[in-house]
């Protein structure tokens, strides 16, 4: 837009020039040739009217339609150059040319030049006119070569800029591009640094050295929740086992049995969340080496409500469909089987769990590239401003408090589905129950 105004005012400073050019260089010419006739018809002796205007029909100067009329102090005609057509004029005008001794104006868009000629015995008021054809003509041409200049100087600047822009603007698109592709399961990816020489090579350069950072405070956040996790897994175990053992040496005692009965509760709790933070810290940093094979959902529905009827024989679960897949292959995916297990116990527990009748709904239904699975209840639901932190590491509704858990398993279930490049998302609603949503794409 800059380039076509800077055009198009350079054009039009170049036509109003050559416009105003002309139009001074024609009245130049009107007023030598008026001053010509006046002298000739004043100066020369023996030249009448007849052959003065023979002459000026036949000199080399001649422009087109040309009029010349000259008037005395009487304002009565003293000469004209034709016959046939006569410039317009009245008293007024002839007033104002003594007055003003030279008018230039248009008439009829021929130039007319009026000029008070006082050389002779009596001053005259001479009027001449004339139709620019040449120089119109070639002011026409110039206005087409500048539009056709115009037009063309635009397209080639925007061809050109669209060019450069683009060969410019690359190295940026193809960091903003490598830096969509990075997330927190992949900080060892770097961007291209180029030629390590110019801006955006800096700007690359420099968010190598950010990721190098966050990468190694990852590693040593993972590092610390897995080794804390395995070192506590060795004293916790022999904790139970002293602790089962005192049990034997307390069953006449009913105090101590309450006692140790406490602490075998609360070992099981920090065993479980030890173990919860072993698998998240494990399967975090096992990501990349995880193997993937062709999973069928329902399977792994199915093998989790085995596994926790098993322990919990008051549990109801169901398992149905939304609609049977027209494809059998709509509900396999790739994956690691044992995560995505894990992901099932945890939200049909959490279900069964948190409702009254211990009851959980699973839903499968399917789109042309996805596999959906919901896990419904109809228990005392989540509050609507919890949800944006329920997958948060230990955080845990405050209307919760009173069912055991350690706000873990959600968090790893959203570590996995992530992992497995799908969505898990929520809709609940206080005192009605809840739906869990898993997205993955199938094969």
């Amino acid at each position: 837009m800059m380039v076509a105004v800077i055009l198009l005012l350079f054009s039009v400073a170049v036509y109003s020039v050559s416009a105003r050019y002309r139009q001074e260089e024609f009245y130049d010419r009107l007023k030598s040739k008026a001053q010509t006739t006046c002298r000739l018809l004043v100066k020369v002796k023996g030249i009448d009217k007849d052959l003065l205007r023979t002459i000026d029909m036949n000199t080399l100067t001649e422009m087109f339609d040309e009029k010349v009329l000259i008037f005395n102090t009487k304002d009565e005609l003293v000469y004209s150059s034709v016959d046939d057509k006569l410039i317009t004029y009245h008293k007024e005008l002839l007033g104002q040319v003594r007055h003003n001794k030279e008018m230039e104006f248009l008439q009829d868009q021929s130039e007319t030049i009026g000029l008070l000629y006082e050389e002779g015995e009596e001053p005259l008021v001479v009027l001449a006119s004339a139709y620019d054809k040449f120089g119109r003509s070639k002011l026409q041409n110039l206005l087409q070569t500048l539009a056709w200049g115009l037009v063309g100087g635009i397209g080639l600047t925007i061809a050109l800029g669209v060019y450069f822009a683009s060969s410019s603007l690359k190295p940026i698109s193809a960091i903003n591009s490598q830096v969509s592709q990075i997330t927190a399961n992949n900080l060892t990816q770097k961007l291209d640094e180029g030629n390590r020489k110019d801006e955006i090579a800096q700007l690359a350069i420099n968010f190598n050295t950010v990721l190098d950072r966050l990468n190694k405070a990852f590693e040593q956040q993972k590092s610390f929740v897995s080794h804390a996790s395995h070192e506590l897994r060795t004293p916790l175990a022999a904790l139970k086992s002293e602790i089962q053992l005192g049990q034997r040496f307390a069953k006449n005692n009913p105090d101590l049995e309450e006692v140790f009965s406490n602490l075998f509760s609360d070992t099981e709790r920090l065993i479980s969340i030890t173990n919860n933070l072993l698998f998240l810290a494990r399967s975090i940093e096992n990501m990349g080496n995880m193997k993937f094979t062709s999973v069928r959902v329902e399977d792994l529905a199915f093998m989790a409500k085995e596994e926790l009827l098993s322990a919990f024989p008051n549990y109801k679960i169901s398992i149905d469909y939304v609609k049977i897949p027209e494809n059998e292959n709509d509900t396999i995916i790739e994956g690691n089987e044992e995560l995505l297990k894990r992901v099932f116990l945890n939200l049909i527990d959490n279900a069964c769990k948190y409702s009254a009748d211990n009851t959980a709904r699973v839903l499968f239904d399917t789109t042309s590239t996805d596999c959906i699975i919901k896990i419904a209840d109809d228990g005392i639901g989540i509050a609507k401003e919890d949800i944006p932190y329920l997958f948060d590491p230990f955080y845990r509704s405050s209307h919760t408090s009173e069912v055991p858990g350690f706000g873990i398993g959600l968090s790893i279930c959203h570590r996995i589905i992530e992992l497995h490049r799908g969505s898990i998302t929520v809709q609940s609603e206080l005192g009605k129950g809840s739906q869990f949503k898993v997205t993955l794409r199938h094969v």
